[in-house]
């Protein structure tokens, strides 16, 4: 470790500065400096190439274990110790979580607020079993961007979504639209979200009537009733919108549509689904 610090700022300072400070030998550094790289020197050049590519693959938000899923399914030959060890040499590191919960001010319409029939299940045996739903809100330049979205909890995938200026019952409804057309008219679904005045709104349990959707809501004030779809808003914005100033609602629509629909949707690995993303896992069970 003390020679290869040499060699990288020998540009800087005299190599018989550094090997006086470091207390090695010049002709010790010299001989290393010439000698053939060892076996496993060229292995982890060559394997540290792939784990940067997939890395920065990610948007810089795999941490070591998605990573080495990455390799793995590319036919690589390593083990997850492996990986971390030279994520850490090159200094590659997943953005950290951060959680922020948007408030809702309006009144809840409905007289009696169903009950929690998700009970905080996350698995479901089957497709279009259980969906969760909730939006959250974005800043730009010219002010909030709201988003919803509905998840499947069978394969983890967002079938639908929508974004607006506004915070209604018109952008959560518009959500279970594009879920409904895209799945088909559901059979037998659970539908869970928060107590929000937008999910209790006479539009919206409209339409999940139209549709013999039952309805199941969150505790007042528990987040972790609906922890799944805080888990994926939480990985939108640690993976994708915080790092970004948006000038324009349009900027930030076009940037949160690329991040459901080309990465986490068809590439992005999810541990509660083997490490595949939700279109292949979906693939694998003859759904897409």
């Amino acid at each position: 470790m003390k020679f290869a610090f040499i060699a990288k700022h020998r540009a800087i300072w005299p190599v018989a500065w550094l090997c006086d400070a470091l207390g090695v030998s010049r002709s010790g550094f010299h001989a290393w400096l010439n000698r053939s790289p060892s076996a496993r020197s060229r292995s982890d050049e060559e394997l540290g190439g792939k784990v940067k590519a997939s890395f920065m693959a990610s948007d810089r938000t795999y941490g070591a274990r998605r990573v080495w899923r990455d390799l793995l399914a590319d036919g690589a030959d390593c083990g997850l110790h492996q990986i971390e060890r030279l994520m850490r040499l090159q200094g590659l590191r997943a953005r950290p979580r951060r959680r922020r919960l948007p408030k809702d001010s309006g009144d809840r319409q409905l007289e009696t607020v169903p009950a929690n029939l998700l009970d905080r299940q996350f698995a479901a045996a089957r497709p279009n079993q259980k969906w969760i739903a909730d939006f959250t809100y974005l800043w730009t330049a010219e002010g909030w961007l709201y988003v919803a979205a509905v998840i499947d909890l069978f394969s983890r995938r967002v079938v639908g979504w929508s974004m607006s200026a506004a915070m209604t019952a018109q952008l959560v409804t518009d959500a279970l639209l594009m879920a409904v057309w895209r799945r088909g008219k559901p059979d037998a679904l659970l539908h869970h979200s928060d107590q929000g005045s937008q999910y209790t709104s006479e539009q919206f349990q409209r339409l999940m009537a139209d549709h013999g959707i039952v309805c199941s809501m969150s505790r007042s004030g528990n987040v972790w009733d609906n922890a799944a779809m805080e888990s994926f808003f939480s990985s939108l914005k640690t993976e994708r919108t915080e790092s970004k100033t948006y000038r324009t609602r349009d900027e930030a629509r076009a940037d949160v549509f690329d991040y459901i629909e080309r990465f986490y949707n068809t590439t992005r690995r999810h541990s509660t689904i083997g490490y595949l993303s939700p279109v292949e896992f979906e693939r694998k069970v003859g759904l897409a």
